[in-house]
């Protein structure tokens, strides 16, 4: 659809469009406005229904998929220490709550392990870093990594509000041209979501109490890289760099 001047004063950035029916909507980049498009090509509806498949999951103890992928993590996580139980204080070692890593799935299910297993896989060398604490200056009080890891899970998904029937928000609708670009879109996001959180809160030197201002800040910082100029896809993103 064409725009005349006065929709493209209410829409090029900012989410004034938000709720007008349009299809597409203008947004400022490079100094211009791009159009993003809220009715969604094949491959990204495709994509989309795929990922909200995923975030639907629970973890199920019970289903040998769910056992294998734990026992994967475990392995990536602890090359050459065996496991000497799905149920098993190593569990601790790494960060879960408990002995039986399953009950901190909770809140964001089975894609929460998918993610964690995919970062330790992809970026093996910031996993292990951030997992042991290694490479980086220690902090007073330590985040624990698995429930950091599912936490950052859940962020994600509120922040890219992907259930929604209509795009709320441009960061939403640039996640899914992202997502057409790449099948792992929000796993890369993830990983990135990780290493920002870990730096910012070794630079506010933060304690437990601080987790979720932590976590709030990590997400602003995300929202502001995916809205930069030339960021086209997750690789463009400027903390991406700090993955290895």
């Amino acid at each position: 659809m064409g725009f005349g001047n006065d929709t493209d004063h209410a829409t090029c950035g900012s989410p004034a469009w938000i709720g007008k029916g349009l299809t597409c909507v203008c947004f400022k980049r490079k100094g211009n406005c791009q159009r993003i498009c809220i009715s969604l090509t094949p491959l990204q509806e495709e994509r989309l229904r795929r990922l909200k498949r995923r975030m639907k999951v629970y973890f199920d103890a019970s289903k040998l998929d769910h056992q294998d992928a734990l026992r994967a993590l475990w392995s990536a996580s602890f090359p050459g220490q065996e496991l000497r139980g799905l149920i098993s204080d190593q569990w601790k070692e790494m960060g879960w709550q408990g002995r039986d890593p399953s009950t901190d799935f909770r809140g964001a299910g089975f894609i929460s392990l998918e993610n964690l297993l995919f970062f330790a896989k992809t970026f093996s060398t910031s996993f292990q870093s951030l997992l042991m604490k290694q490479g980086r200056k220690a902090a007073v009080w330590e985040y624990p990594f698995a429930v950091a890891g599912v936490n950052i899970t859940f962020m994600i998904m509120q922040m890219l509000d992907l259930d929604a029937t209509k795009p709320r928000t441009f960061v939403r609708a640039v996640f899914l041209q992202m997502l057409s670009e790449n099948e792992w879109a929000f796993d890369l996001l993830y990983c990135v979501a990780f290493v920002v959180m870990d730096k910012q809160w070794l630079e506010r030197n933060a304690t437990y109490m601080e987790f979720n201002d932590v976590l709030k800040s990590t997400r602003i910082q995300l929202e502001k890289e995916l809205l930069m100029d030339d960021v086209l896809r997750i690789e463009d993103m400027p903390s991406y760099n700090l993955l290895c």
